[in-house]
């Protein structure tokens, strides 16, 4: 990770003023927003639920305004307990493959608008067809409307340990939240158990119902899995605090260090022994446990003198990534000040640096670490000795002692502009005086070191004391003086010269930073303008091609996939790349390609395009410059406008989404309206039929004329049943299963069911076994009767006369179980027990048996809008038996009924 670098030294010990105005305009966006809470935890059974609902009964007692939104108790008696005496927010039920599900109901939330609003299991995935596709997203909603939240999350859910929770329990985990959303909440609340605790409650069915408890406690429960997610939490937890302790010592302007944790602060100077540095800091962190940040700060002449040991640096600061540390580029004039100023900036407690032995000639110098020492004794320093330099003359950080090939024609300038300066002065005293003269010199050195740096500027302030002292102080052509006052005057000269040149070498290098960060800035700021105004791909692709060409000096590509997940190019004019190796890098969402570890000799750098979602595409990038992207400062602006461009092509893809699905609600919507207007137009003359044939049979002599009549009621009665599917369905898909609990006897509903099926089941051989001491169940009676109808009406049209159909009712632990079996042909061939729950399925495509294959679905609808299941199962012998589980409850006492 890179740690920004706009970072510079504070000179004065003031608060930035930047910093403080945007912390005030923080604040306001801050105090309009919603404060979340978060009770966070290693795992479920914890406790996070219990805990924050003790919480919303103590704040109900105090009398503060809070609805309990959202909370699974997963069957736990002690959880749905403390539910008592909250308001409930009602649920709604969304249609998904033709099924109601029940879902938080964020309009009637934001509608009701409490001042807390309490939502279980922030990482939930909603059922498609909601507003959002996550709960989270939900609860950032209710956020911005300036709604308190509180919410649940374990530690496994987090978007970046996601990778690392995988490794551990083998599982990977699909729902995740992003880390903005856990480092942003106002409160975080961690609830801890230690695993002998939490397996003991999974054991005694407090996590879980013993099922799924059993099943568990086999994969993810195990004591290695807890004890390894419990660390996480507590250390995820523990960074956000020290995160909050530096922000709190910023916004203070506390310079003096906490050393509540272990954090080194290295630093390199840009020389190939820099790498053994890094490795023993590596080895330093993991002994102390503790978090290291690896900095170089650049000479103000790096374009120029230190282009080689600025690529050296960015080499190292990349090893040092690869080990785990954090990576900065801080700009400032004097290195230890730089250093120590981000050091307090990030409550570094410990420097590590480089000790290069000093030459004889070098008497005069001091250390970077002497110089922290004499200036800051509070600060602890490790000096590792590097042994002698690779480049002679230059022992520390930032210093210009040594003369590279490359900065001798800055020196041959300097000297040439002081004896161009000579000259013109030599000719300028025909006019003015000599005092007059100095200024000349003066200026050459502004010059000089405004165009070449500090080391010239120095080298041409002695140059033209030099030269004002043998050309034109008497006598002349001599470095002897006469007069002794001009001793002090080119003591004043050389002084001023040298102030000058330093004043104008620090404005040219704050100026070239300036500049490159406004580039940045302005690079930034365009792509964001362009990617907002582009409504489809195609737009995207353009201003994606346009303005990375540009910014990176690069021939660009472009790779987005299909439907099917498959990678192709995108936009004419690109980067010619290999589809291939886009493929992989999408695949896998990790960088292949020149200058990486994977496939490095194929032509152009392979990015992975990662929006919140998921990896949106993959972008290619042929380079003039190759270790141009080592720079941290290019690394960032690379990563930022890539994450624009991820997020714009997430934007058009779900308004695609968007779009289709309202296309497809417009057609079911209009399929639904055109079924229940058919439905009803038949229904009057269906009943008018049933009854006339009722009525007729009576008066009809046996015979021919008897069984016609009796064929029409039959054929009429069963044409209104699948009428009366087909508007049940149809009510059903426009405002879900609406349901009138009540405590029944399940003997009455079954016995219903059957007189109303007791002329097509006359043929078969219908056989009841209900246990005598099932209880009573909390359901719609009506709802579940239809239910039955439907299963012994699909056992009469699909098995022969006179098989056995048979209704059976036990109760099994806290359920009951309900099967209608048969004794027919069972499933069919080709297709699943499952499958026959789909609407529009039949056991036979081409049948003369009647129906449009909806009673199923129906039932299938209506049973899980109970919280129950149900399920097809083929009979060891022949035919196919349906099994419904219901919850048991518990029945109210007689009398209270």
């Amino acid at each position: 990770m890179l740690v920004t670098d706009t970072f510079t030294a504070a000179r004065d010990g003031r608060p930035d003023p930047d910093a403080l105005l945007e912390k005030l305009q923080q604040d306001e966006q801050a105090a309009l927003r919603g404060k979340l809470r978060i009770y966070f935890g290693s795992n479920a059974g914890v406790g996070k639920t219990c805990a924050m609902l003790i919480a919303a009964q103590r704040e109900v007692t105090q009398g503060r305004d809070l609805v309990a939104g959202v909370v699974e108790t997963h069957g736990r008696r002690e959880t749905a307990e403390l539910l008592t005496g909250l308001e409930l927010l009602p649920r709604y039920n969304v249609m998904h493959r033709e099924c109601a599900l029940s879902e938080f109901d964020l309009d009637a939330a934001l509608a009701r608008r409490p001042a807390v609003l309490l939502v279980d299991e922030l990482a939930h995935s909603n059922v498609p067809g909601s507003r959002h596709p996550k709960r989270w997203q939900d609860v950032e909603e209710l956020l911005r409307a300036g709604i308190d939240v509180w919410t649940t999350l374990n530690v496994q859910h987090l978007e970046s340990l996601n990778d690392i929770v995988s490794g551990i329990i083998g599982i990977r985990v699909r729902e995740t939240v992003p880390d903005h959303l856990f480092d942003d909440a106002h409160e975080v609340v961690v609830i801890d158990l230690p695993p002998d605790d939490l397996l003991r409650r999974l054991k005694e069915g407090k996590v879980y119902l013993p099922p799924q408890a059993e099943r568990a406690s086999r994969h993810f429960f195990r004591k290695g899995n807890l004890l390894a997610l419990r660390e996480l939490a507590l250390r995820r937890t523990a960074d956000r605090v020290d995160a909050q302790m530096r922000d709190y010592r910023r916004e203070r302007s506390i310079n003096t260090l906490w050393p509540a944790r272990e954090r080194l602060l290295v630093g390199v100077a840009g020389y190939p022994s820099d790498e053994r540095l890094v490795r023993e800091a590596a080895r330093l962190a993991q002994k102390l446990e503790a978090d290291w940040i690896v900095v170089h700060v650049p000479s103000a002449q790096r374009r120029e003198a230190g282009a080689n040991r600025y690529a050296a640096a960015m080499k190292t600061l990349a090893l040092a990534a690869e080990f785990g540390a954090d990576t900065a580029t801080p700009s400032g004039m004097d290195v230890a000040e730089t250093l120590v100023a981000f050091a307090r900036e990030h409550n570094a407690n410990r420097l590590v640096l480089g000790h290069y032995p000093r030459k004889v000639w070098q008497f005069w110098h001091q250390s970077i670490s002497d110089r922290i020492s004499r200036r800051h004794p509070e600060i602890d320093q490790i000096v590792i000795a590097h042994g002698p330099l690779p480049v002679a003359g230059a022992v520390a950080l930032n210093t210009d002692a040594a003369l590279p090939p490359s900065r001798a024609p800055a020196y041959l300038w300097a000297s040439l502009a002081c004896f161009i300066a000579t000259a013109v002065a030599a000719l300028l005293l025909q006019v003015f005086d000599l005092a007059n003269v100095v200024m000349l010199f003066l200026l050459t050195v502004v010059l000089v070191a405004l165009r070449y740096g500090r080391g010239p500027g120095v080298w041409a302030a002695m140059l033209a004391v030099l030269c004002f002292d043998f050309f034109f102080v008497q006598p002349r052509w001599s470095f002897t003086v006469n007069d002794t006052q001009y001793f002090f005057t080119f003591a004043l000269m050389l002084g001023i010269a040298l102030i000058t040149g330093q004043l104008t070498a620090r404005l040219r290098h704050e100026a070239h930073t300036a500049a490159g960060r406004e580039r940045r800035a302005t690079s930034l700021a365009r792509l964001a303008r362009d990617l907002s105004a582009a409504l489809t791909v195609e737009q995207i692709t353009e201003v994606a091609l346009r303005t990375f060409s540009g910014v990176f000096e690069a021939r660009v590509g472009l790779a987005l996939p299909d439907a099917m997940d498959g990678i192709h190019a995108s936009g004419a004019g690109a980067f010619p790349l290999d589809e291939s190796i886009a493929q992989w890098v999408y695949d896998h969402g990790q960088p292949a390609g020149q200058g990486t570890d994977t496939l490095a000799a194929a032509q152009g750098h392979y990015l992975p395009l990662r929006a919140p979602m998921r990896v949106r595409g993959v972008l290619v990038l042929e380079l003039a410059e190759p270790e141009r992207l080592k720079e941290p400062e290019e690394q960032r602006l690379l990563e930022a406008c890539m994450s624009q461009l991820a997020i714009a092509l997430e934007r058009v893809h779900f308004v695609e989404v968007a779009q289709s699905t309202l296309v497809q609600m417009e057609g079911e919507r209009m399929r639904n309206t055109l079924l229940a207007a058919i439905s009803h137009d038949l229904r009057t003359p269906l009943t008018t039929i049933i009854g006339a044939a009722d009525a007729a049979v009576h008066h009809a002599p046996s015979g021919p004329l008897a069984q016609l009549l009796g064929g029409i009621h039959d054929q009429a009665s069963s044409m209104q049943r699948l009428i009366e599917n087909l508007l049940d369905m149809a009510r059903m898909q426009e405002r879900g299963v609406r349901l009138n609990r009540q405590w029944h006897s399940l003997e009455e509903i079954v016995g219903s069911a059957l007189r109303q099926l007791r002329e097509p089941l006359a043929r078969h051989v219908v056989r009841t076994a209900l246990s005598p001491q099932l209880p009573l169940v909390e359901v719609d009676a009506l709802m579940i009767e239809r239910v039955l109808v439907n299963l012994l009406d699909n056992a009469a049209k699909y098995t022969p006369a006179g098989t056995l159909v048979q209704v059976t009712a036990r109760q099994v632990q806290d359920s009951i179980v309900l099967e209608v079996a048969d004794a027919g042909p069972g499933c069919p061939q080709g297709s699943t027990p499952q499958s026959l729950f789909e609407p529009f399925t039949r056991g036979q495509r081409e049948s003369a048996v009647a129906g449009i294959g909806l009673g199923l679905a129906l039932a299938k609808r209506i049973v899980q809008a109970h919280g129950a299941t149900i399920e097809a199962q083929p009979r060891a012998t022949s035919g196919i038996r349906f099994v419904i589980t219901l919850p048991a409850g518990q029945p109210p006492s007689m009398e209270s009924l």
